[in-house]
């Protein structure tokens, strides 16, 4: 059970981390400190396979519309994807991904949307780039060094997804019997290194621990969502790096059944309270409503 004498220590066994300052998020031009406004990112999904049936867009129009909609609700930026990460999800090619998700970054960006658009590919993220995407919702790692380069070279902010394998439709296993944080640092700093060192800038970098993705080990409900709790609460451990966190929140639907609307603004101030600064959601009015909330009490 969370209880609050739970929480206090937890947060005293690391007091350095908690405190820890990390870097602005850079969102195209607009320099945003998320421990002051946190940064919601608004979901628009392209891919049918979605477990979340409130965000798929059937066509180019709808998707916009959506957007659009979503910045109205209080999202900071728009997460657009056109593959579901989800195991028995059907492979996309990159080059069908582009057909969808290219028309919808043209008239968002024109729009003054700020897209996210969330690839492990390379070429989809230049073409992304190209048509106005000013973040890239990166969730692999075997392309690191283009996928690098190509934000240094469009100055595009870049969510580092932690995957255990090399991209997330190849993931292997989390580490559910040890303490997975020792592992999520180490993994950041060395990626966060290569960042840099590739040209990324200050304010450019936004870590991922990628609890969003599918886990072979996580099928169950209940041990998935313990899993994810665990990790959201231990958030604060990783500002040590001085970075912003960002955490897909939990559906968490067997919990919450038909109020499963309901859980992703309840996780979202559980990592609020953990030091997470950009929370990707589906629910964006509500839980922008609760951070908001957060903020002035």
């Amino acid at each position: 059970m969370i209880t609050l004498s739970r929480l206090l220590g937890l947060a005293e066994e690391r007091r350095d981390a908690l405190d820890a300052p990390v870097a602005p998020i850079l969102l195209g031009d607009r320099e945003v400190d998320s421990d002051t406004h946190p940064v919601v990112m608004g979901t628009v999904n392209l891919s049918r396979d979605s477990t979340y049936r409130d965000s798929i867009a059937t066509s180019t129009d709808s998707a916009v519309r959506r957007g659009l909609l979503l910045g109205a609700q209080g999202a900071d930026l728009v997460d657009l994807g056109a593959e579901s990460t989800n195991g028995p999800a059907t492979r996309v090619s990159a080059q069908r991904q582009a057909e969808l998700m290219v028309p919808v970054v043209e008239r968002l960006a024109a729009e003054g949307v700020v897209v996210s658009a969330e690839t492990y590919d390379a070429d989809l993220a230049v073409a992304c780039l190209k048509a106005g995407a000013r973040v890239l919702n990166y969730t692999g790692q075997a392309a690191d060094d283009q996928i690098f380069a190509c934000a240094a070279e469009y100055d595009a902010t870049v969510v580092v997804c932690w995957v255990p394998g090399d991209d997330a439709r190849d993931v292997g296993d989390v580490p559910r019997d040890e303490d997975p944080m020792p592992g999520y640092l180490e993994h950041f700093r060395t990626r966060a290194t290569a960042a840099r060192a590739a040209g990324v800038g200050e304010g450019r970098l936004v870590i991922d621990p990628g609890l969003g993705l599918y886990y072979g080990n996580l099928t169950d409900p209940q041990t998935r969502i313990d899993y994810q709790t665990r990790v959201l609460l231990r958030t604060f451990e990783l500002r040590a790096l001085g970075l912003p966190v960002c955490h897909a929140l939990p559906h968490a639907f067997d919990l919450f059944q038909e109020e499963y609307r309901s859980a992703e603004p309840f996780f979202a101030v559980l990592a609020r309270l953990a030091g997470t600064g950009m929370f990707r959601t589906h629910e964006v009015p509500t839980v922008r409503a609760a951070l908001t909330a957060m903020q002035r009490l």
